[in-house]
């Protein structure tokens, strides 16, 4: 039985438990403290994790509660989980402001065109979003609303529409048998295919804010923001490895564009090794958390959970709830 599906989501909880203790922290005073080559054990026992596993599992639990897949089933799913993450007493792990801030206008019911911001293209729109990538049933259009949505809802911006596409893609391809070599060409023939594509069936007026003259401009801008970065990854890649931080080559992951391409840096240049992979994206000068755990994200969509060691397994937080989702899609 494939197991690609809890490989990916586990994936994502290894590397954001490996991210979560050098987050803040600079490259040398992580190679201090780990050695050069990074984090390689989870810490803890359980191992926590931050708000990119829990956002993951609320967006997760959200497409299995809605009735149906369109906007108008899934918006009210996505509006409760994130609502009931905000509310948690578990949400205590520095989660992003564009995320509570957003959540706290979902909770007030306002339309979700109004609680997002709008300016926002962090990466909270998109290191939750893999589960999405996981749906077998959802054709390349719906996940790419779907997707879109779920960015949406809290981060208005077209680029964090655009990455979280390109991110919850990169699971499916590699789920289904793509390389991870090969996705920098994938992901730039989507961001050129999609560059004028507003889906407005799922995200109906969010494109009029000033300054915005259409819906092809408005999203065309989220596509050409990715394709830049993209051609920073393949500068990246096209030379030797210097060993160094991720980040010098692909950005600081902080923003949605850039957690993807340096996540993707990681995974790449450690397909053969998913540890090393994790522990270079947790050695790096940004948002680590985030860079590892779609680094994760990406080697267990492609490996499964033979990518990960065994002890793992019984030591990450919210193992139970992990388990539950990767059954349903593995």
């Amino acid at each position: 039985m494939s197991t690609t599906a809890s490989g990916c989501l586990f994936g994502l909880a290894y590397g954001d438990a490996l991210g979560k203790p050098t987050e803040f922290m600079t490259v040398d005073a992580i190679v201090a403290r780990y050695g050069p080559g990074g984090p390689r054990d989870l810490e803890g026992d359980p191992a926590l994790v931050t708000d990119d596993t829990q956002m993951t599992l609320a967006v997760g639990w959200a497409l299995l509660d809605a009735p149906a897949t369109t906007a108008a089933a899934l918006e009210p799913p996505l509006r409760a989980r994130f609502v009931e993450w905000a509310h948690s007493p578990d949400n205590n792990r520095a989660p992003g402001m564009t995320c509570l801030r957003a959540c706290g206008g979902l909770a007030r019911g306002v339309p979700w065109t109004e609680a997002t911001v709008a300016g926002s293209k962090g990466c909270g729109a998109n290191m939750r979003v893999a589960p999405v990538g996981l749906v077998p049933t959802y054709d390349l259009d719906t996940l790419a609303g779907v997707a879109q949505l779920q960015a949406a809802m809290t981060h208005g911006h077209p680029t964090a529409l655009a990455a979280s596409e390109l991110t919850a893609l990169a699971v499916r391809l590699l789920r289904d048998g793509a390389a991870v070599a090969e996705l920098p060409a994938a992901l730039r023939d989507r961001c050129e295919s999609q560059r004028t594509t507003y889906r407005s069936d799922w995200l109906g007026t969010l494109w009029q804010q000033p300054s915005v003259s259409s819906p092809e401009q408005f999203i065309s801008r989220g596509w050409d923001e990715c394709l830049d970065v993209l051609d920073r990854l393949d500068d990246a890649l096209a030379g030797p490895d210097d060993g160094g931080d991720p980040c010098a080559a692909t950005g600081a992951g902080w923003i949605a564009e850039e957690a993807l391409a340096t996540g993707l840096l990681c995974a790449i240049r450690h397909a053969d090794d998913p540890v090393t992979a994790l522990a270079r994206a947790a050695t790096t000068s940004g948002d680590s958390d985030s860079i590892a755990c779609l680094a994760g994200a990406f080697l267990g969509a492609s490996l499964g959970m033979t990518a990960w060691p065994l002890p793992w397994l019984s030591r990450i937080e919210y193992a139970t709830g992990l388990a539950a989702l990767g059954r349903v899609w593995d």
